[in-house]
């Protein structure tokens, strides 16, 4: 018991809270990084290393962000462009690219975790890049960070970035552990998510979930829902007996209310922080945070009543 608390506690708390440092030296410095979730495992990856650049801001979709002229200069002057890859970025991939094609080292992280497809609606056979769902994949891709750190950014002693990298994979072990104790007393026939679009793919594969739709039949928010697509989801939840939906934290509830009516069912929304971290103190901070959290969150809206 004392264990399990103190490893909760640990999860609580940021290992870094921000990168200092400055690489110098070169034409090309620093790390820029596209989404604020991968930004926040670079930080910890680095360490006190190197200055790391988000350019996604807390809150914002990162299939639909964009960035000023200014960002998008900063990528071409970067020693290391780190990218989730995989489709995700849809707002700013040209910019990415434009970046690569300088010659800027970059690093699709996605593509480096095993990725998977989606096998249903409307994005089957396309690669899901939602890869943060899974803890164990994180912990892959911040060791993958922190190699790619040590070989293109000047300045940095790659000890001292493994070191960091290594004490916040301890981290992430921690965070999966108490993933699998949360989920455990779920039973099998209450394993089914349901979700404002198809994001918890990897979740569901690490975990032994079933996911039975999305009120957007997509993997990316972009897409809308038809009314053809509300009555096959309404159907399929009246098929498997679900009865909570799990919608993002920072997007309206209307389409789930849409297949509640659609259904005649009582479902009880829950909410989850799924593609973007938020402001410091608003739930999901850091990435540990944010995992937690969700991982609370499911646990309690599907276990025993």
């Amino acid at each position: 018991m004392v264990a399990a608390l103190t490893r909760r506690a640990l999860l609580s708390l940021p290992l870094f809270a921000a990168a200092s440092g400055c690489t110098g030296g070169t034409d090309r410095s620093g790390i820029v990084v596209t989404t604020n979730i991968l930004g926040d495992l670079v930080r910890n990856a680095a360490g006190d290393q190197a200055e790391v650049t988000v350019l996604m801001a807390p809150g914002a979709d990162p299939h639909s962000f964009g960035v000023s002229a200014k960002q998008a200069a900063s990528l071409e002057r970067a020693a290391l462009l780190v990218h989730n890859g995989l489709g995700l970025e849809e707002g700013v991939l040209a910019h990415v690219e434009a970046a690569l094609d300088t010659g800027v080292p970059g690093l699709a992280v996605g593509e480096h975790v095993d990725p998977i497809v989606y096998t249903a609606d409307e994005s089957a056979g396309q690669p899901d890049p939602h890869f943060w769902t899974d803890p164990v994949r994180v912990g892959e891709a911040v060791g993958i960070i922190a190699d790619r750190i040590a070989a293109h950014v000047p300045g940095v002693d790659p000890d001292r970035v493994r070191a960091a990298a290594d004490a916040y994979r301890a981290r992430i072990d921690d965070l999966h552990a108490l993933t699998v104790e949360l989920f455990a007393p779920i039973p099998e026939e209450h394993r089914r998510l349901v979700t404002n679009h198809h994001v918890f793919g990897y979740l569901a594969e690490r975990y032994g979930f079933e996911v039975v739709g999305a009120v957007i039949p997509s993997g990316t928010t972009l897409a809308s829902p038809s009314s053809a697509d509300l009555k096959d989801l309404a159907d399929a939840v009246a098929a498997s007996g679900v009865r909570t939906v799990f919608a993002d934290a920072s997007q309206p509830e209307r389409l789930i209310a849409a297949v509640a009516e659609e259904t005649g069912l009582d479902i009880a929304v829950v909410p989850l922080f799924t593609e973007s971290l938020t402001e410091p103190g608003r739930g999901a901070g850091t990435y540990l945070e944010m995992a937690e959290s969700n991982a609370r969150a499911i646990a309690a809206g599907l276990g025993p009543h």
